[in-house]
């Protein structure tokens, strides 16, 4: 018997997030995800009107893959993936693993190879289409949250089909409010950022892009950074896993990163010129996400958090920013992590994780989740 969640996230994916029209292509990528998922989007893609087509990958084989790439393979594979997205008008990934780390031996010139020649798809599929991407439920993610499977289970589908509606009109307070903002400051624990966002706009993300979702997101002015950022939420990177991560910064370029893998972070920041520079600066406030668990997608939504991205800028709300990177480090500002503050123009935003504007407490857990 078909759990009628599957069919119920199906429906969310394609009539919220990608908002499918009759006729349009819809690209499905399923990776490490039960044939039932892929089952539930097809029907849901078809009722919409719309034409699915579907790649399944699994973790071992893209390791493989990856341990022996080149450079006449991957030109290959960029130009066949490319003009099959160029076909595309959607795009739809769930990404699930047994082993999360799967690729950390995979050698960093190899991941900086791939990343580098496959950088055109995801910047088409990015700019060019309506897109939305997830994780999958697994063992390994029940695991890394510090719960059974099953709760994981539940807690992921209670997220995942959260009503985004009712953020909206707390999203458009703060997008409005980013728009006008020049000064941002951010003060916490390890932390006393300050940098510019005039005249870079800013995005509202509920539900259409990525899902979990519950964030707003602008952009430094690119060398507008300075001070310093500690990152209290751990992040896996590359298959590798990321404590206590610090950056400081100088003229927007972070002249100083240290972590439990201090050698692998730069390495990382050495990927290429822009790497060292931020490519987004996002508040998050999803009230069912409250902890960490190494997973970017539901990690930059927590609520109280804010996440900043050394590496590639979005082509809306972005600074220009190019590079083969684009790693979402988070800090949770709640009174249970130490606290923290955010303010624009010299006015008080949000502390201790609590919107304090009236117009921006639609974004704090009690209305969120009131009845």
């Amino acid at each position: 018997m078909q759990d009628p969640r599957l069919d119920q996230l199906a429906r969310i994916l394609t009539r919220h997030s990608t908002r499918l029209e009759k006729g349009e292509r819809v690209f499905i990528e399923l990776f490490d995800v039960p044939d039932e998922m892929g089952v539930a989007l097809i029907r849901a893609v078809r009722a919409a009107g719309a034409v699915p087509f579907v790649q399944i990958h699994r973790a071992r084989v893209s390791r493989e893959l990856s341990l022996g790439a080149n450079d006449a393979q991957l030109d290959t594979a960029r130009a066949v993936e490319l003009a099959r997205m160029k076909k595309m008008q959607a795009y739809i990934a769930i990404r699930g693993s047994h082993n999360i780390t799967e690729l950390s031996d995979v050698p960093e010139d190899k991941m900086r190879l791939i990343a580098g020649k496959m950088r055109p798809v995801m910047d088409w599929r990015i700019n060019k289409t309506k897109w939305v991407v997830l994780r999958w439920p697994t063992p390994a993610m029940a695991q890394q949250a510090g719960t059974s499977t099953e709760a994981f289970e539940d807690f992921f589908f209670k997220v995942c089909t959260l009503d985004y509606a009712r953020m909206i009109p707390g999203m458009k307070a703060l997008e409005t409010l980013m728009n006008k903002t020049d000064r941002v400051h951010i003060k916490g624990p390890g932390t006393d950022l300050l940098f510019s966002i005039k005249g870079i706009g800013s995005k509202v993300c509920g539900g259409e892009c990525n899902i979990p979702d519950g964030e707003v997101f602008s952009c430094p002015v690119k060398d507008s950074v300075e001070g310093h950022v500690t990152f209290n939420a751990p992040s896996i990177y590359q298959g590798t896993a990321f404590d206590h991560v610090r950056f400081d910064f100088e003229k927007g370029r972070v002249v100083k990163a240290t972590a439990n893998h201090t050698k692998k972070l730069n390495e990382i920041l050495d990927s290429d010129e822009g790497a060292r520079s931020i490519g987004e600066f996002s508040l998050g406030f999803n009230p069912h996400i409250l902890h960490p668990m190494r997973d970017i997608l539901f990690d930059e939504k927590i609520a109280g958090s804010f996440h900043f991205t050394p590496g590639q800028a979005y082509e809306k709300a972005g600074n220009g920013n190019k590079s083969r990177i684009h790693w979402d480090l988070v800090s949770i500002q709640r009174k249970d992590y130490g606290g923290g503050e955010v303010w624009f123009d010299g006015k008080l935003i949000r502390k201790d994780g609590l919107f304090v504007l009236p117009a921006l407490k639609k974004l704090n857990p009690d209305y969120l989740l009131k009845k």
